[in-house]
């Protein structure tokens, strides 16, 4: 890392000493603006960048987060106008991955958010921001063999195949089951994290499986289909429903006992500690590797606490 360090700021200089980034600008690009979630990452982006006066920051992303071209594009426009760091939320782990080596390569620093970027990419990138994916994956597990009981069909609605979170988060959540009980998983089916596509899939499966104990929305517009799907077909409380994420929506889900819990990432912290991270590695201040920005299990005994108000939005 010291010689990844070193390149940076040999690039860094170079750069400034040509002005491209005189503005300051940190760019926040994430997978698509239309989202709670990402709304949520905003804020606390914002938060941080009011925090200080040295730099000033722009939000974008996608339509939608299988539109993984648009968001490369937004990359390449932010390192063509020479910003001074990018707080970046790859939807997808290869596409993504030639484009933050350039920036590197332009001497701007990358601090990656929420999902990870491949292999290969390392070294190109200052920090890397997220829920432990795959440990919460394992949570969702351990919640629905504790509800459901050890033997029975769990669908699995998931969003986009392969993306890095998605990797982690599904992956680890059917691994759990699959070793710690006799559950059988039904799917994994994938909205493309379009609300109405999961709510379409979610009344399929709910009908072809009459008899299921269990069933997992994996992040918020999935969670939030899925949880319509069940209400319109009449079955809230008949199943263990566990979503992913914390909306108004999935907050109004619980209450209702539509869903038996939530695991809500800290989408807030992840903007804010991204922002904060990426200005570190400007002004040349060491950085962790990797910064776990934690997952709350939010149910109807615990969301007006603190901890679960801290990280619903």
């Amino acid at each position: 890392m010291n010689i990844v360090r070193q390149t940076l700021a040999t690039s860094l200089i170079a750069l400034a000493s040509m002005g491209a980034a005189e503005a300051g600008e940190i760019a926040v690009i994430v997978k698509t603006t239309n989202s709670n979630f990402w709304q949520n990452v905003n804020k606390g982006a914002q938060a941080a960048i009011d925090g200080q006066s040295e730099h000033t920051m722009s939000f974008d992303g996608p339509a939608s987060e299988s539109a993984i071209a648009d968001e490369v594009n937004l990359v390449e426009n932010a390192i063509n106008r020479g910003v001074s760091g990018i707080v970046l939320a790859p939807s997808d782990p290869e596409a993504l991955a030639p484009t933050v080596k350039r920036a590197f390569e332009s001497g701007i620093p990358v601090v990656i958010v929420d999902s990870a970027l491949a292999d290969g990419a390392k070294g190109s990138y200052q920090a890397f921001l997220s829920t432990d994916n795959c440990a919460a994956g394992e949570e969702v597990a351990k919640r629905m063999i504790e509800k459901a009981g050890d033997s029975g069909k769990v669908a699995v609605m998931s969003y986009v195949a392969g993306v890095g979170s998605e990797i982690g988060r599904v992956g680890c959540f059917s691994d759990y089951l699959k070793k710690n009980s006799k559950l059988e998983i039904v799917g994994p089916y994938y909205s493309q994290s379009q609300m109405a596509t999961a709510l379409n899939q979610t009344t399929d499966v709910l009908s072809a499986n009459p008899d299921l104990v269990g069933i997992f929305g994996a992040n918020e517009p999935t969670a939030v289909g899925m949880g319509r799907a069940i209400v319109q077909a009449g079955k809230a409380g008949q199943l263990v429903a566990l979503g992913f994420d914390g909306n108004e929506d999935l907050q109004q889900f619980v209450r209702d006992g539509v869903l038996d819990a939530i695991a809500v990432q800290g989408s807030f912290a992840m903007g804010e500690k991204g922002v904060e991270t990426v200005i570190k590695v400007i002004d040349g201040e060491e950085v962790g590797e990797f910064i776990n920005t934690g997952v709350v299990m939010v149910d109807k005994d615990n969301i007006d606490s603190p901890d679960a108000q801290n990280v619903l939005y």
